[in-house]
């Protein structure tokens, strides 16, 4: 159970695909588990989810006391916040919409709790705006799926207390995650902002014909990315400057690098590129659907995490 023996009981906001993710998560880590949602069908959405998932889950390691049966749902915001120690929220990704939406937990939850939002890119000082108790207002943002990625990206707002960023790094460290301190507001966070900056590249390079979709797919699957799904960038090129590490990259190949980014493009999402890509992407699929293509995805990671939870701590 997390470390912090106040929060037992966990409601979560939204039960979209980053919502349920993270259902599955806590309730694997042994929690109570209330689920709100207004959609139609999101109940029955929600339960088909977590049953798919949690053979992953069960290989992945169960925490004492984990069951789906700890999962209540209710279409009642009050309800679900009400008695929830830790509230993760995962709605729409619109500005106006979670203004309101934290407003109303705010007036909802009790004043200790932790309001956290999974937001991908918003800033939480704009999302706090309405609140009674801002200083327990925080993002929490997981990499998709939240049920078996560990990272989460911890961000204050401008009323955010520091008793609650330390809280909220605590307690997703505790439940099997491995949280960062993002210390300054930026659109998209940090994570997000790495994968648009590769994925900008990335398009520029199927647009101006130097490779295909899947091309541009395989040079990162198969080559850098299987590096950096052991350690990131830096590391990597520290490695890459051989025994003088990031001193002799530093001095010796970061020229190149650096003339690279003079280089590298800026493409614009025309109709025609967007269309270009899906058909590119569709052709890579090969016929796969989302759902096996996810499948695959996830007993790929579950080999890496396996790998990376077997090697020596640092």
């Amino acid at each position: 159970m997390p470390t912090d023996p106040t929060i037992r009981r966990v409601a979560v906001v939204g039960t979209g695909l980053v919502g349920s993710g993270w259902v599955a998560h806590f309730l694997a880590q042994g929690l109570d588990v209330v689920a709100t949602d207004p959609a139609p069908h999101a109940q029955a959405e929600l339960e088909k989810f977590v049953e798919r998932v949690w053979p992953v889950l069960v290989q992945l390691g169960l925490r004492p006391g984990a069951s789906r049966e700890r999962l209540r749902f209710t279409t009642d915001l009050a309800d679900a916040v009400g008695a929830a120690d830790f509230v993760q929220e995962s709605g729409p990704e619109r500005i106006e919409f979670k203004i309101g939406l934290f407003a109303a937990m705010d007036a909802a939850a009790p004043p200790a709790t932790i309001l956290a939002s999974s937001s991908s890119g918003l800033k939480m000082s704009a999302i706090q705006v309405s609140c009674a108790h801002p200083e327990r207002c925080v993002i929490g943002h997981p990499f998709n799926p939240p049920y078996l990625i560990p990272l989460v990206e911890v961000v204050g707002g401008e009323k955010t207390s520091p008793d609650t960023i330390r809280r909220a790094l605590e307690f997703y460290a505790a439940c099997g995650k491995q949280p960062i301190h993002i210390r300054k507001e930026v659109p998209g966070h940090v994570a997000n902002r790495l994968q648009a900056a590769l994925w900008r590249e990335a398009v520029h390079l199927v647009a101006e014909g130097i490779a295909s979709v899947a091309e541009v797919d395989a040079a990162v699957a198969a080559g850098p990315g299987l590096r950096w799904g052991a350690m990131g960038p830096h590391l990597t090129l520290h490695l890459g400057g051989g025994k003088g590490g990031m001193q002799h990259f530093m001095d010796h190949l970061s020229g190149p690098f650096a003339g690279w980014w003079a280089d590298l493009g800026n493409p614009v999402l025309t109709p025609e590129l967007k269309a270009a890509i899906i058909k590119g992407v569709a052709e890579e699929a090969g016929g796969r659907s989302v759902d096996e293509l996810a499948q695959e995805r996830d007993r790929v990671v579950m080999g890496l995490l396996a790998l990376r939870q077997a090697r020596p701590k640092a």
